[in-house]
């Protein structure tokens, strides 16, 4: 038996690794948020939406300390419908609250982490490194 699921462990297509039940998707971007298209995050409580991820990255800006922990890139899929394109989450009026279009679970903005369902686990987060100057790196 042991045997048989080391096999089936080899036989995984890269391209469907699975983490947190969203789909793996490389990033790796580069964001300047000093550069006027980003003008929301060059103060705290600023968001926005950028291309990446399985179906879109939220960058909110959590703190101006000029150090590595002041950003965070969130993966905009659901973790309740994470095959459903159209289980997106979108950053609410509150600017604190991120809320998921089909199921109506909602997540904070800061950390991803759920505050309702029916999702039960947290969003994906982003490795979001910021040099302290200009250059703000998101990485898996």
């Amino acid at each position: 038996m042991l045997a048989c699921l080391g096999l089936f462990s080899f036989c995984k297509k890269k391209n469907k690794v699975v983490q947190d039940n969203i789909a793996y998707q490389n990033v790796n971007i580069t964001l300047y948020p000093n550069d006027p298209l980003y003008f929301k995050l060059q103060s705290p409580g600023g968001w926005v939406y950028i291309n990446g991820g399985v179906n879109g990255i939220i960058v909110y800006r959590k703190t101006t300390t000029n150090s590595s922990a002041d950003f965070v890139a969130i993966e905009r899929t659901s973790t309740y419908l994470p095959e459903d394109p159209n289980a997106r989450v979108k950053v609410q009026a509150d600017n604190f609250t991120l809320k998921d279009t089909i199921s109506g679970s909602k997540w904070q903005i800061f950390d991803g982490g759920l505050i309702s369902g029916p999702a039960s686990q947290n969003l994906r987060l982003y490795n979001a490194v910021f040099d302290g100057n200009n250059t703000l790196t998101i990485r898996n």
